[in-house]
């Protein structure tokens, strides 16, 4: 899609009439944040790459880093797309366990037919029940890839939805032994930077309790004790960023005439290739995104704990970045963007 412009020193702005959407709606979506979304920080809309909405809340401004939480795995999704785009990994199809040849413990048959496709599309098997992922676990290891090591592949059968956070860490370890870098370093250079992204500093884990790894501690992205850049949350963005990084899938991974990531990998990693159904509602999975087609509109998402967003919308050229604090029953924020922003598009 030809662009006039591309944000990567800035966003511009543009009345929301000219880019045909109804302003009444944003106004009636900026009633509802602020009565009914009290954990909302800050919502940036972009329409044909332009900012049309931008709002923030509970004192937050548009300079302020916000932790994504599982928004980071669709960051780590793209750094492994860019690691096999440039040849640092074969494919999705390499087995894991080729990577830590030094790994030589509680070696099963399912364990050693587990790839990266697996923890891309979360269909690896683990001992642990849907959903209860014991993160405190993980946390309170000297040695997170090996504890990671030990339990995938055990409790079940490859290619059964398991969502697993601590996969997508292995995926992150993966990155920097094929790389020589950390996720935050690789990021940096060949994804944050170019298109615009700020760059993430080094966050020095001086511990490892829960307001380091999770709550108002966190800034630039979470490491583990062996400096591997957390790979399932961790990373912190403004929602101009986040909206950036949504523009570039939007974008089938061009930004500005260079191809930063593969259009193939853009495609591949929002196709369905696994799925849940939670309460009679089928849930889609792609490569560390979440795929929706609800109502004939095909979006895709990155989502995190206390309701993180980057949804993309191709049809209606639409990003929304929504950054928010965490809660543990926050309201669906996919409610805000079907009832209030899609509608408000006249075309």
């Amino acid at each position: 899609m030809k662009r006039d412009y591309w944000p990567t020193a800035h966003w511009r702005s543009a009345s929301p009439a000219t880019l045909r959407i109804i302003p009444e709606k944003l106004m009636e979506l900026d009633r509802i944040i602020e009565s009914e979304y009290v954990n909302l920080n800050g919502i940036v809309v972009i329409r044909r790459g332009y900012i049309v909405f931008e709002k923030y809340y509970n004192g937050y401004g548009p300079e302020d880093t916000y932790h994504m939480t599982s928004v980071t795995k669709s960051v780590v999704s793209a750094l492994i797309g860019i690691a096999i785009d440039s040849g640092y990994i074969e494919s999705v199809d390499q087995r894991v366990l080729d990577f830590f040849p030094e790994y030589n413990f509680n070696i099963s048959d399912s364990k050693k037919e587990i790839t990266l496709r697996h923890l891309l599309t979360m269909t690896a098997p683990y001992p642990f029940e849907d959903w209860r992922e014991p993160l405190d676990k993980l946390c309170m290891q000297s040695d997170w890839i090996k504890y990671t090591l030990d339990m995938i592949g055990e409790g079940g059968k490859i290619g059964a939805f398991k969502y697993s956070t601590a996969g997508a860490h292995l995926l992150s370890a993966i990155l920097t032994r094929s790389t020589g870098k950390s996720a935050r370093e690789f990021a940096n250079k060949n994804l944050f930077g170019p298109i615009g992204m700020k760059e993430i500093p080094d966050y020095e884990m001086k511990a490892f309790g829960f307001e380091d790894l999770f709550g108002k501690n966190v800034r630039g992205w979470v490491k583990d004790p062996d400096n591997i850049s957390a790979g399932g949350w961790g990373l912190t963005l403004t929602p101009r960023d986040m909206a950036r990084f949504g523009f570039l899938y939007l974008n089938h991974g061009n930004w500005d005439n260079n191809q930063i990531i593969s259009n193939a990998w853009i495609s591949e990693s929002t196709t369905p290739h696994s799925g849940i159904s939670i309460n009679n509602t089928a849930l889609k999975y792609g490569y560390l995104w979440w795929i929706h087609e609800d109502n004939k509109i095909f979006a895709y998402s990155a989502e995190g704990d206390g309701s993180n967003v980057i949804c993309c919308v191709p049809c209606k050229d639409l990003v929304v970045a929504i950054a928010s604090g965490f809660s543990a029953n926050s309201r669906n924020r996919g409610t805000l963007i079907e009832d209030f922003i899609i509608p408000a598009i006249m075309d």
